[in-house]
């Protein structure tokens, strides 16, 4: 296992989002996370990352106990975090935010860096094309890849991704899906917290439904039925025609 996740509880104050969350990533495999808002999909991956603290459970990566370590201590053990909302610096060039995602991995092999920088270029060549533009100029599905660069240009055990479609239009929605299923095929291992259900069914293999911080249902995408689906995510049994789309891609 590259990841794991051991009974975590967690949240802020009085508010108990998580409760006994679990979660077991071997190498190379693609994992999504769905769920209403508020199930906390996105405050789980903040605890795999180290962003929230975990009240209680542990956090594993490659076999290293990561549960009180900083976030830019995971980043050094292998891995990747792409935040909601891409959080691109506008203000500087392509390759000036690669060159600052690449921070913590310059700091432990400098000389490696060229080399690392030019494998993201090669996997994401849209940004090789805009590398001295400014970051904030992008169209949102190139800020999104930029984003996605920026975590793999440290070669990361496991990417973990938060809502990369939110506030997306449509066609700029399937340029990242491309973008993401390139990554995922040259065996980055991920792990995805995505609302758009649909995007994520597509792109993932393994799936977990959360409802009210608890895990309800994980298994494979490929044994995902629609009922279930529609029950755990609270959508009736009238599921949109892209989602049931997408479940029938993957059988």
């Amino acid at each position: 296992m590259i990841l794991q996740a051991r009974a975590i509880n967690a949240g802020f104050g009085a508010n108990h989002v998580l409760h006994d969350v679990d979660l077991d990533v071997g190498q190379g495999e693609v994992h999504g996370i769905f769920g209403l808002n508020g199930a906390g999909k996105s405050v789980f991956l903040k605890v795999l990352a180290g962003l929230v603290p975990a009240w209680s459970g542990s956090v594993h990566l490659a076999g290293r106990d990561v549960t009180s370590s900083a976030p830019e201590a995971r980043v050094e053990l292998g891995m990747g975090h792409v935040p909601q909302g891409r959080l691109v610096f506008a203000d500087l060039t392509v390759e000036e935010n690669l060159r600052v995602g690449a921070y913590t991995s310059r700091r432990w092999d400098r000389a490696g860096y060229a080399d690392r920088l030019e494998r993201v270029y090669t996997r994401l060549p849209m940004l090789r094309d805009h590398r001295t533009a400014l970051a904030g100029s992008l169209s949102g599905g190139q800020q999104a890849a930029l984003a996605v660069g920026r975590a793999l240009v440290n070669d990361p055990k496991v990417l973990l991704i938060d809502e990369p479609s939110a506030g997306l239009a449509p066609a700029i929605v399937e340029q990242l899906f491309s973008v993401l299923r390139d990554v995922a095929a040259a065996g980055t291992t991920m792990v995805l917290v995505e609302q758009n259900v649909a995007f994520g069914l597509r792109l993932v293999d393994t799936a977990h439904l959360l409802q009210s911080g608890r895990v309800v249902y994980e298994g494979p995408v490929a044994s995902l039925d629609r009922d279930t689906l529609a029950s755990h995510l609270g959508i009736g049994s009238m599921l949109s025609r892209s989602v049931a789309g997408a479940l029938s891609t993957r059988r």
